[in-house]
């Protein structure tokens, strides 16, 4: 009776103290993640390493937490960790996806093809970005949805930044009729964006005749703008284009179909 009441006396006081533990490790760690979030937010983190640190160093403080408590009720500590080398090779094989996202979601951060705050087109959708997490990274869309893309993928396919640079190009083909004057469609064209307060100096406008379309020529048409201006001057400048060609008599062809009705005599 002495021994079982000394047994139970012993695996008592140790589940109360792993109690203790872990209770006391999870008031811990919400601390230590708060006091690090702090710090990033004093130091001027970049937004992309703040997403994704705060997730992942909770997860190992977790981890190492649980170890702690296994400890504390009398797990072996070298057994346990060959229990947690066959788990671990039995999750790997089974989420072999969320460690390639987990190291896409490394790979970004290191290279950073992109980061938060920045517009791209990647995996078949584009957006803003809002947050790098650990195994995925989530796009907000112009037309204001949520679009979640694994890591993954974005670490082993092309994307586009157009948020890498502070000024962009508008390429613009703009169809004229043949019976048009070219070098007058041109210098109209070449007036606008010359005047327009968006368009940027340098690099120069650029207007040529690029091709012959079955419907008309084609005049090529390069123009730069601040990043920021894109798609203001985008619009604004091929509106005002319309308005200068028809003061100058340049017409815009549209797609027309000849009939020819062969008759018997």
């Amino acid at each position: 009776m002495e021994y079982i009441n000394t047994v139970a006396t012993t695996y008592l006081g140790r589940i109360l103290l792993a109690i203790i533990v872990w209770i006391l490790g999870k008031k811990l760690i919400k601390l230590l993640i708060n006091l690090m979030e702090r710090r990033m937010d004093k130091a001027d983190f970049d937004e992309s390493l703040h997403t994704f640190l705060s997730p992942f160093v909770k997860m190992v403080l977790q981890i190492l937490l649980i170890i702690t408590v296994l400890a504390t009720l009398g797990v072996e500590i070298t057994t346990f960790a060959a229990i947690i080398g066959a788990v671990s090779l039995a999750v790997g094989l089974a989420f072999q996806g969320s460690l390639a996202n987990l190291a896409g979601g490394v790979l970004i951060l290191i290279f950073r093809p992109f980061t938060v705050g920045d517009f791209i087109e990647a995996g078949g959708y584009s957006g803003t970005v809002r947050e790098i997490q650990v195994f995925y990274t989530v796009l907000q869309t112009t037309d204001n949805q949520k679009v979640i893309i694994p890591n993954a993928d974005l670490s082993n396919a092309s994307a586009v930044n157009y948020s890498a640079y502070d000024t962009r190009r508008a390429n613009i083909k703009l169809p004229i009729s043949y019976e048009s004057d070219v070098k007058q469609a041109k210098e109209a064209i070449r007036k606008v964006a010359e005047n327009h307060p968006l368009v940027l100096k340098e690099p120069a406008p650029f207007v040529a005749l690029g091709e012959y379309g079955e419907d008309g020529i084609i005049l090529y048409v390069r123009v730069w703008a601040q990043r920021t201006d894109y798609w203001a001057m985008y619009y604004d400048f091929l509106e005002q284009v319309k308005e200068a060609l028809g003061e100058a008599g340049v017409a815009i062809p549209y797609r027309q179909l000849d009939v020819h009705v062969k008759t018997d005599n």
